[in-house]
Order: C-alpha cells, then sequence, then structure tokens
C-alpha cells in the first residue's frame, strides 16, 4: 500500500459574520423587538456550524430579537429531547456556550396536506415562535438521486422540523410518490403555514471546507437551493478510481452522512446494491467488497449504514447502539442500513477473508482503497495495482513508497495520517 493524495482546486474562504450579517439585513429590521425566533439545527458535522449559528442568534439578539434553539434532525439521536440536545452539544451548541435555550421537545402540529394527500408536520416549539431561521448544508442526499434538490434547507424544513412523526410520514409517502415530488410539494405547504424567516444555506467544498454561504428568503428557497445544490455536487469529493476490488473505511457515524457512509460515494444505495465481482448491474464506482471497521464517537452508537457493508468487525458491532440505530433505520424504511454483516475479530482476518471471497490467484493483483471516512477524501491508501495509474494522474500523488500494511499486536490496522 501507498499513500495517495488527489488534488483539488482551492476556494477563498468565507467571511462567515459578514454574510450572514448582508443575508439578514433585509429580513432583521422587520422583526418585533422580543420577537421569539426559532432557530432550528440539525445533526450532521457541518464545518463550522457552531459559528454560524452563534452568529445568526448574535444578530437576532442585536435587534432585540429572543432566540431559541429547536433540533431539527428527524428521528435522530434515539427520537428523544434528551438525546437530540446531547447530539447539538457534539458540535459546541448548547445553552451554556450560546446563552440561549434549546427546545427540543418531540411534539408536532400538523400544517395540512400536499395535492397527493400527505400530511406535513412541524415542531409545535418552532410553530409557537415569530419566526423560524433554518440552518442546513446544501449536498446530494443519500436516498435517492437528482439533479436539483437533495438534503438542504426544504428537507430540513420537512423532515428535520417534522421530527419523528413527520420524518416517517415523509419516507412512508416518498416510497409511492417519490422523494422529490414529496419533499417539493411539502415544502410549499410548510412555507404557506409555518412562519418561515429564511434559510441559512451553507455549501462545502472537498476538503469538507464552507465554500459559500448564503441567506434564502421564502419565495427564493427551491429556486435558488437548486443552483446552490448543483454547485455543491460539483464540489463533493469522489474516489479517483472507477473499480475498486476492496474498499476498506475507517469509521463511518451520523457526523459523517446520513446514511453513515454516503453512497454518492460508495456507489452502493440505501434501498440495495450488487456485490457482484462482474461489472453488471453495479452503480458508480464498482465496490466489490466493502469493510468498515469502526463508528466515530459523535455516532453515538448510530450505526446506521453498516448494512452497506460486506465485512465488519466484531468491536463494531458491539459498540452499535441498536435500538437507535433501529429506530433510524425503520423511520426512513430502509431497512438494509441497519443489517449487521459478516464480522470477524480482528482487521486482519476480516480483509483476509474479503480477499479470499474475490477469487483472485494473488492477493497482490487486488485493488485496494483505504480511507479515512467518506468525507475525507484527500488522503487514502491504495494499493500497487493502481502505481501504473496514479503516475499517469496528474489529479493524484503518490506521497509515500510502497509498504506492506502495517498490523498492531491484536491484528488490526494501524492508524495512518
Amino acid at each position: 500500500m501507498f499513500t495517495v493524495r488527489q488534488h483539488f482546486p482551492k476556494a477563498p474562504p468565507v467571511d462567515i459574520p459578514g454574510a450572514i450579517q448582508q443575508g439578514l439585513a433585509n429580513i432583521l429590521p422587520k422583526t418585533k423587538p422580543g420577537a421569539r425566533i426559532a432557530v432550528a439545527v440539525g445533526s450532521r458535522g457541518i464545518t463550522n456550524l457552531r459559528s454560524i449559528v452563534a452568529s445568526v442568534i448574535d444578530l437576532l439578539k442585536g435587534h432585540g430579537a429572543k432566540p431559541f434553539i429547536v433540533p431539527a434532525m428527524g428521528s435522530h439521536g434515539g427520537a428523544t429531547p434528551q438525546g437530540q440536545t446531547s447530539l447539538l452539544a457534539e458540535y459546541g451548541i448548547t445553552q451554556e456556550s450560546l446563552q440561549v435555550p434549546i427546545e427540543a421537545a418531540m411534539e408536532v402540529e400538523r400544517l395540512g396536506a400536499t395535492p397527493d394527500g400527505v400530511d406535513v408536520f412541524c415542531s409545535a416549539a418552532a410553530l409557537r415562535s415569530e419566526g423560524i431561521i433554518i440552518v442546513n448544508r446544501v449536498k446530494p442526499h443519500t436516498d435517492w438521486s437528482s439533479d436539483a434538490l437533495g438534503s438542504g434547507i426544504l428537507k430540513m424544513m420537512v423532515i428535520g422540523l417534522g421530527k419523528r412523526v413527520g420524518a416517517a410520514n415523509f419516507h412512508l409517502s416518498a416510497t409511492r410518490w417519490g422523494y422529490e415530488e414529496v419533499l417539493r410539494t411539502s415544502a410549499r405547504i410548510a412555507l404557506g403555514s409555518a412562519p418561515i424567516l429564511c434559510g441559512v444555506a451553507i455549501v462545502e467544498n472537498q476538503f469538507h471546507e464552507t465554500a459559500a454561504l448564503e441567506v434564502l428568503r421564502p419565495t427564493e428557497m427551491e429556486g435558488r437551493e437548486a443552483e446552490l445544490f448543483r454547485e455543491s455536487k460539483r464540489l463533493m469529493p469522489k474516489l479517483p478510481f472507477e473499480e475498486i476490488d476492496l474498499l476498506i473505511v475507517d469509521r463511518i457515524g451520523k457526523n459523517i452522512s446520513g446514511a453513515g457512509l454516503d453512497p454518492n460515494i460508495t456507489g452502493r444505495w440505501v434501498h440495495g446494491y450488487s456485490s457482484m465481482l462482474g461489472s453488471s448491474n453495479q452503480s458508480s464506482p464498482t465496490v466489490r467488497r466493502l469493510f468498515v471497521r469502526d463508528l466515530t464517537p459523535e455516532t453515538h452508537g448510530n450505526a446506521i449504514g453498516i448494512g452497506l457493508a460486506d465485512l465488519t468487525t466484531s468491536r463494531l458491532v458491539r459498540a452499535m447502539d441498536k435500538q437507535v440505530t433501529y429506530i433510524n433505520a425503520l423511520t426512513a424504511l430502509t431497512p438494509n442500513c441497519a443489517k449487521i454483516p459478516i464480522h470477524f475479530d480482528t482487521d486482519r482476518e476480516a480483509m483476509t477473508r474479503a480477499l479470499d471471497s474475490l477469487a483472485f490467484g494473488k492477493p497482490s493483483q487486488a485493488k485496494i482503497v483505504r480511507i479515512a471516512d467518506t468525507l475525507a477524501l484527500e488522503v487514502l491508501e491504495v494499493s500497487e495495482a493502481y502505481s501504473e495509474t496514479v503516475r499517469q494522474r496528474k489529479d493524484l500523488q503518490a506521497v509515500t513508497s510502497p509498504a506492506e500494511m502495517a498490523f498492531d499486536e491484536s491484528g488490526n490496522l494501524r492508524a495512518w495520517q
């Protein structure tokens, strides 16, 4: 194996307070002194999330408003107020640090129904406010593919603020009428019935850095989010190879992706995939065997996405909070994501079994890629089978010389930078 660096274009840094101040300049003066404003915040590992939320809250306070935070994360955190509050704390968003209340109750109210008869729900705590500001990253979704819509402000409005009831109802309806259709029509009901002030839309680049930050008014949300979505899709990092025999993923978790490991990266989608050795019936890239080693600490045992792997470790299975994982998978109607794959006590045994199942004459022929997670794709380890490809690619740079995989005394892969 040797270390390879992908070269991505650098972007100028974003002035977070300045961008938010500019975006809210024509919105905040319309809020009455003492108005209670709900700031909806989700459960993703968004870079600069605390800084962005803090800037919004500071500006609200400066205009005499009384902001508070509402966790907008559907069924995450075990679908409990305590669990959702704990998830926010992982990102430094607490009542003490931001000096605002967190209202994490799971109660919802029905806003109305779409033309297809889909009920739309919203957090009761948010509805009791005089205005709602939604903060979320815009990016391709993990459950469906689109050219104009994914995870973003509209999704947070419908699924995040819908709490467990709204999230479950959305996924149930989407299986009949389609994700994008239900999301668009439900968001229009929410915009017409809930006191939505604006959305703070975040776009990240290949380095997981803030690349763009815009405040969207209700009238421009649907159209402008589509433009930001396309930019996010363009900036999304990818695995540098179309053919991978064994993909080793060091960690998965909800802070990495809603699906634990992002199907947009692995090509393994939450409603099913194929691990045939041939190339037929495959999404891009073709990953023939996927081995997941561990969970992130931030996921608190939520192992959603482990069902997309072929093999894992017994230690990961022991670290699973099955109740939290099952609630998440069943709410999203994606039971595949919670299935426990074949697991072994050590990394060495899991990898040996994976390579044996690939039917190679010599394991040294296998095309192997190791990544930290599906967010961190700038630096990765690859096997010697990719040597010639790396030499020919201008976007790839070999950082180290090939060396045997390093295991510790327990038979597990050693950490790498």
